[in-house]
């Protein structure tokens, strides 16, 4: 006799995950006032892609978005795609973080491509990309991560 039942959590396709994220109603604010918006999910490459809108009154005296902007959007992805990669299990605080600015951004619809590089016993290493709506490359990030469960904030 074959035992079928298991205590082990039911994987979510990559596509009901999305569409989770699409239509939460308990998006973080600071993920809000970047205007996120989850566009693809790849639980099995620890990848995520998002959009982002950059509005105006995200820009410098020069008229392109600020840099502590383009921070938060490549912070916010890449801590998602540990969330993903987490199973939806873990927080992901970022310990320290390293962007390179390649061009100037403006505003309008930004997208995020962000993957988690190394999932150790305690630190998670992740990088990013951010793109503007050409599709030119804007600016790339690393960080190291410390995957939190969320039974920590309870």
């Amino acid at each position: 006799m074959t035992d079928t039942t298991s205590d082990a959590p039911e994987k979510i396709s990559d596509e009901a995950l999305l569409a989770r994220f699409q239509n939460s109603k308990n998006q973080p604010p600071g993920s809000e006032t970047l205007g996120f918006r989850m566009i693809r999910v790849d639980q099995a490459k620890m990848l995520v892609e998002v959009e982002f809108t950059a509005r105006k009154e995200f820009t410098n005296p020069m008229r392109q978005i600020q840099g502590g902007y383009l921070c938060a959007m490549l912070d916010d992805t890449m801590s998602v795609a540990g969330l993903v990669a987490s199973g939806m299990t873990c927080v992901m605080p970022t310990l320290e973080m390293k962007t390179s600015f390649l061009r100037p951004a403006k505003p309008g619809t930004l997208r995020c491509v962000a993957w988690v590089l190394k999932w150790g016993k305690s630190i998670a290493f992740t990088e990013g990309e951010l793109f503007d709506g050409e599709g030119k490359l804007l600016a790339k990030a690393t960080a190291t991560a410390k995957p939190t469960p969320f039974t920590q904030f309870k």
